[in-house]
């Protein structure tokens, strides 16, 4: 039955979603749009509220790049390459593929949602060269795991407003893990996406005819190039593993005193460094890291010039004031039992014009929370709503796709056919546990 229903969502898919740089293109102008149309602001404001706003996601952008980068150069490494394909061996058959990429992907994104991303990708190109299955199910499966973050170790939402002097504090207090991550009805939800989750992906998987492989050299990973006998010393310099592997070992002894001494968590900045100085070590050469460098700086293109776009549009979703009329629309309908459903459904439809759980919760949070007061509702289950909304759009939202896109070598159209089919499904459960358990 789902292969019934997923066929025609591929096709349609693949006929008529446009590559992401037109699709960004799209949504810029159709915002633009929405903002002269339904607030105060004119077409010359909103034209200036987005270029203003085009060069708000550099940073991020950037922490983007290299994590893609990082973890395709830690991959492509004698040693990580010979240990993903050993844990590709756990899986005998294409549905124990489908499954194991799932889980996987599903456990580093509750760890943190860059590490999700970057991991579930690679691993799924591990078991590709080690199985033949559908390329663009297990892609899609691995990227399916990504919507457990908001509600793991790294959810912004729930960290910001465990955190002291965050923004709302006046209002609402500090809200601990426990009545948030740590909550009965979020450890039922991530349960749940547990069990469903790698299931749906296993029953989306084609009849053996029907599925679309990849030519498996594609996905070998670059062997060490052997140098020549004769060397100036400036290629010495270059060839020789000490130089590499001693920077390799300073940021992982740095790394052992966050957190050891300090007790530091997983953070984007430490993912990154973690990926960086893990590669360096194992790598060893300049001329192999930066080889590998070289291959992994290829799907970086599409976060480079797409990523300004996000940041304009989010702009004027903020700064005109649609964002919050989305937001009040729904909070408008509620009721206390009602308001976790519809700031779910609000906050996967800002989600769409806004991905960024931190950014969306300073847009709808000064909305949310005194309707939950007013109504008497649980403010640690409407602020998981939110956050839940966030991650669950994420499946079709091609600003977080990027990443895994680019590592998979594969484009948004190959993948989103499957998402469809998962955002309903997880939409469905994850409502009715915020609703009624």
């Amino acid at each position: 039955m789902l292969n019934t229903i997923t066929r025609p969502l591929s096709r349609l898919v693949e006929r008529y979603l446009p590559d992401p740089f037109v699709f960004v293109i799209i949504l810029t102008l159709f915002v633009m749009f929405m903002a002269t149309l339904f607030t105060p602001t004119t077409p010359i404001e909103t034209v200036q509220i987005w270029g203003s706003g085009l060069w708000n996601l550099l940073t991020f952008a950037m922490q983007m790049l290299l994590v893609l980068i990082a973890g395709f150069m830690l991959a492509n490494t004698p040693f990580c390459g010979k240990l993903l394909n050993k844990l590709a061996r756990c899986a005998k058959s294409p549905k124990q593929a489908i499954l194991l990429v799932t889980l996987i992907s599903m456990i580093a994104s509750w760890l943190n949602w860059g590490f999700g991303l970057v991991v579930g990708a690679l691993f799924a190109k591990a078991l590709a060269r080690h199985i033949n299955v559908d390329y663009r199910v297990l892609v899609a499966s691995a990227y399916s795991g990504f919507i457990v973050w908001h509600g793991g170790l790294a959810g912004s939402v729930p960290l910001t407003i465990a955190s002291d002097g965050h923004f709302a504090e006046s209002q609402i207090g500090i809200l601990s893990t426990g009545q948030t991550i740590f909550s009965y009805f979020n450890l039922i939800l991530l349960g749940a996406m547990l069990v469903v989750l790698p299931l749906l992906n296993r029953a989306m998987l084609p009849p053996e005819k029907e599925q679309v492989l990849i030519d498996k050299t594609k996905l070998k990973t670059s062997e060490p190039e052997k140098t020549a006998n004769k060397l100036t010393p400036a290629e010495r310099l270059e060839h020789t593993p000490l130089l590499g592997r001693a920077i390799g070992l300073l940021g992982c002894c740095y790394l052992g005193y966050y957190f050891i001494a300090t007790g530091g968590g997983l953070n984007l900045n430490i993912i990154i460094a973690l990926f960086l100085f893990l590669a360096i070590l194992f790598h060893g050469s300049a001329t192999h890291i930066l080889n590998s460098l070289q291959e992994a700086i290829k799907g970086g293109a599409g976060i480079v010039i797409q990523f300004p776009f996000y940041a304009g549009i989010m702009a004027i979703m903020v700064q005109t004031g649609l964002a919050e009329q989305i937001s009040a629309g729904f909070v408008s309908i509620s009721d206390a039992q009602s308001l976790p459903f519809w700031s779910f459904l609000s906050a996967g439809l800002v989600n769409i014009f806004v991905p960024s759980g931190g950014g969306q919760w300073a847009v709808q949070a000064p909305i949310v929370i005194p309707a939950a007061q007013a109504l008497e509702a649980d403010i640690a289950r409407v602020a998981m709503a939110v956050a839940w909304g966030d991650a669950w759009t994420n499946l079709i939202q091609p600003f977080w796709a990027l990443p895994v896109l680019a590592i998979a070598g594969l484009k948004a159209r190959d993948i989103m056919g499957f998402c469809l089919l998962q955002l309903l499904v997880t939409g469905i459960i994850i409502a009715a546990i915020l609703t009624f358990v």
